[in-house]
């Protein structure tokens, strides 16, 4: 009977396997951490969004509160980024506040603005201006509701 060995021996084979292997691991890992990068800039994009949602009713409903100065109005402002002073006068006090939870929310920048805009007729458009670039938006989003009081 022959004995029959195999004289042929493949060296490093197993190496350059696990090699591949890594590589295709580590590209699939840099595309998995880059798809997160994406879903974390969006889902501050939506929580942005929210935010501006939630200011625009909270000063709607400061409107209602006042209806009366609202409709003469009262609280109608230009497209502002800076909140006014405190005095103690109840509508130059609730625009500061709303200004500035424009800009703790929606982050303290020139771009962080609001605008009110009421009619006789109790129809106020509110308009929120944000910086939305950091999660590829626009330098300028703009959010606007419109509501009769």
């Amino acid at each position: 009977m022959k004995n029959i060995t195999n004289t042929h021996h493949q060296t490093g084979s197993g190496l350059l396997e696990v090699l591949v292997a890594v590589l295709v691991l580590s590209l699939g890992l840099l595309g998995l951490a880059g798809l997160q990068a994406r879903t974390l800039q969006q889902n501050h994009s939506g929580l942005q969004r929210s935010q501006a949602v939630l200011l625009s009713y909270s000063i709607l409903d400061a409107l209602r509160a006042d209806r009366q100065g609202a409709t003469l109005g009262n609280y109608n402002i230009g497209q502002t980024c800076a909140a006014p002073a405190l005095n103690g006068n109840l509508v130059n006090d609730t625009i500061s506040i709303w200004i500035g939870s424009i800009q703790n929310r929606l982050g303290t920048n020139a771009n962080s603005c609001g605008s009110i805009a009421c009619v006789a007729g109790g129809i106020c458009t509110i308009q929120i201006q944000w910086d939305d670039s950091r999660a590829g938006g626009n330098a300028n989003e703009t959010f606007v509701t419109r509501s009769q009081i």
